[in-house]
């Protein structure tokens, strides 16, 4: 057994889901590269939350990419956690904001951004897009730059 994998409590093991929004069971592991820059991406295209205000289904995609420093969020734990959302009720933009923190706290990565790309509800779909990129590195001036030119 890959001993860097020491402690993690999901992979492995039979999935209990959580019931509503829970951080707590998003787990990391070692980079073993951490001395170059790569990206990791994820996809999450069944994402569901409730509305706040109606307590109606919404449906859409996650997208997460990111360069890890130290460590990496592990995907059974990541996909734990965005099942989490399934009975929580937030905005779309709140969402992703949410997301993007939990998993800067979590890691602490070198620059990293989350999409949300909401089915429409009423005839409007939105689209919210976050980002970060480490203050005083060259992932702050990635973060600003991918910003100023997201579509």
């Amino acid at each position: 057994m890959d001993r860097s994998l020491d402690g993690l409590r999901a992979l492995g093991r039979k999935t209990a889901y959580s019931q509503d929004y829970d951080p707590g069971v998003l787990e990391t592991f070692e980079n073993k590269h951490p001395d170059n820059d790569y990206w990791v991406r994820f996809n999450c295209p069944e994402f569901t939350t409730l509305c706040p205000i109606t307590g109606q289904p919404d449906f859409g995609e996650i997208r997460i990419s990111y360069i890890p420093d130290a460590r990496m969020v592990e995907s059974k734990s990541l996909k734990l956690y965005l099942f989490s959302f399934r009975n929580h009720g937030d905005f779309h933009e709140d969402v992703v904001n949410v997301i993007m923190k939990d998993l800067i706290r979590l890691m602490d990565p070198k620059y990293i951004e989350v999409t949300g790309t909401f089915v429409p509800r009423g005839g409007i779909s939105i689209w919210p897009y976050a980002n970060y990129g480490r203050p005083g590195t060259k992932y702050e001036t990635l973060a600003q730059q991918r910003f100023a030119t997201h579509e």
